[in-house]
């Protein structure tokens, strides 16, 4: 080889070198995270569903859109809580089902797919489902953040007329507790004693686990502003992440 032909190759090899140094890498993308939502289906909860529905709506809206600092997810699943029988296994929407749509398509949709017909609550097979879709998926070890739109009233394992705490003992999130070392549960519209008691009665190590009270849910709607574009709700996004989206902190054993 030429010194001339030695310093061309040299040339490019640093042309070369300065274009990949400029191209951004891989890793700047979004990272990946998952968002679980469901929604109590069963008569228990009809009283609050439609408010719960509309929410639902508008917090998918935001999320997927990244609205008001809301946080992307690069994986959504969407099902029901409910079951004509105990054990009962429920289908799951993707996020596919959800992007490129109105709130009012959403709204719709859910309601659609969702109908609030079932006889039980019945969050255990709800909480396998979801474990079963975040390995099938291969989304384990991503941060998962899971709502649950309901009363949090669960109807299947209730031994007697007055057993009023021991149901809520039986709920079970262990297929929760290492699909992530970050997995937050959140039960949304539940009345502050059975939020307590989710809270206290249910045995965990990782999950953490965040309440809202139905009263406080009510105030949603307080935050739109009447005529605006969702992107303009910048009220209700960070309505959204002070009392929704609220970072939990790990349970201190």
């Amino acid at each position: 080889m030429t010194r001339r032909s030695l310093l061309l190759g040299l040339g490019a090899a640093a042309l070369v070198g300065s274009a990949l140094g400029c191209a951004p890498p891989q890793s700047r993308g979004t990272p990946r995270n998952t968002l679980v939502l469901g929604i109590d289906v069963s008569g228990s909860f009809r009283q609050g569903y439609d408010d719960a529905i509309d929410f639902a709506a508008h917090y998918l809206y935001g999320h997927l859109n990244g609205l008001g600092g809301l946080r992307v997810p690069t994986a959504v699943f969407v099902g029901s809580v409910g079951g004509e029988q105990p054990g009962e296994v429920k289908s799951f929407h993707p996020i596919q089902d959800f992007q490129d749509k109105r709130i009012e398509q959403i709204a719709a949709d859910l309601r659609t797919w969702f109908p609030p017909r079932d006889a039980l609550t019945d969050f255990n097979p709800f909480f396998d489902r979801v474990a079963t879709l975040v390995k099938r998926q291969n989304l384990v070890l991503a941060p998962l953040n899971i709502l649950i739109l309901s009363d949090g009233l669960p109807d299947v394992g209730r031994r007697s007329a007055a057993d009023t705490v021991g149901p809520f003992g039986r709920l079970n999130v262990e297929p929760l507790e290492y699909l992530s070392r970050n997995v937050t549960l959140r039960l949304l519209y539940a009345s502050p004693t059975t939020g307590a008691r989710w809270e206290r009665s249910i045995q965990r190590r990782r999950v953490r686990l965040w309440t809202q009270d139905d009263e406080v849910m009510e105030g949603w709607r307080a935050q739109l502003s009447a005529g605006q574009p969702p992107e303009a709700q910048d009220k209700l996004w960070a309505w959204i992440s002070d009392n929704v989206d609220f970072r939990v902190r790990a349970r201190i054993l």
